[in-house]
């Protein structure tokens, strides 16, 4: 009598098991367009643009200032110059090296305020069917820009509980990180955690 009954626990078990098997499959692949994450933060990367290039603007100044060279004081004519060729060496090099370091720091501060703009996620968006995902960046002044890619080709290199602030998003075929926010919304955690919030050997 108690292997009817065995038998069929163990069908309900298996009943059970294939529902849930089936219903996440569901949930992998809905209908219509899924919202992920969120983080709004326009006005923090216009602020940030204009910093930027302010700051290009200004070292770039300073290294065309750098370059002018200076105006000679008039002296009498029967004045003479001791090692005034030593000097002339000295001065352009000193010259040319302030140039090239207001430069050097100009191009730094642009290239890290445009890197972390084109970086900085706005918004991941799973397309209907599960199979590809939109991602939106804030891009320089906050304009935004967006490209979609197969979802086999992200991986997210933490799981949302291991990150303090940050959380690195892998795209195949593209250079550095794409970094979501932990402070934004994530409107789905569980679908999020299955599909744009896997590990994927890429």
């Amino acid at each position: 009598m108690a292997a009817p009954g065995r038998r069929c626990a163990v069908q309900l078990l298996v009943a059970l098991r294939g529902l849930f098997t089936r219903r996440t499959l569901h949930d992998a692949t809905p209908p219509r367009d899924v919202l992920l994450f969120e983080h709004e933060r326009g006005r923090f990367f216009a602020v940030l643009g204009l910093f930027c290039a302010g700051q290009g603007v200004f070292w770039a100044s300073l290294a065309v200032a750098a370059l002018a060279r200076p105006s000679a004081p008039a002296r009498p004519p029967d004045t003479e110059f001791p090692d005034r060729g030593r000097l002339d060496v000295r001065s352009a090099l000193w010259r040319y090296g302030l140039a090239v370091g207001c430069g050097a720091i100009g191009t730094l501060v642009l290239g890290a305020g445009l890197l972390f703009s084109l970086r900085s996620v706005r918004s991941v968006m799973l397309r209907a069917g599960g199979k590809q995902v939109t991602l939106t960046t804030h891009a320089p002044f906050g304009l935004g820009a967006h490209f979609t890619v197969p979802l086999n080709q992200l991986s997210c290199m933490a799981h949302r509980g291991e990150v303090p602030a940050m959380l690195p998003l892998k795209v195949k075929g593209r250079r550095f990180y794409f970094l979501l926010d932990k402070s934004g919304h994530f409107p789905n955690t569980k679908l999020f955690d299955s599909t744009v919030g896997a590990y994927r050997n890429l």
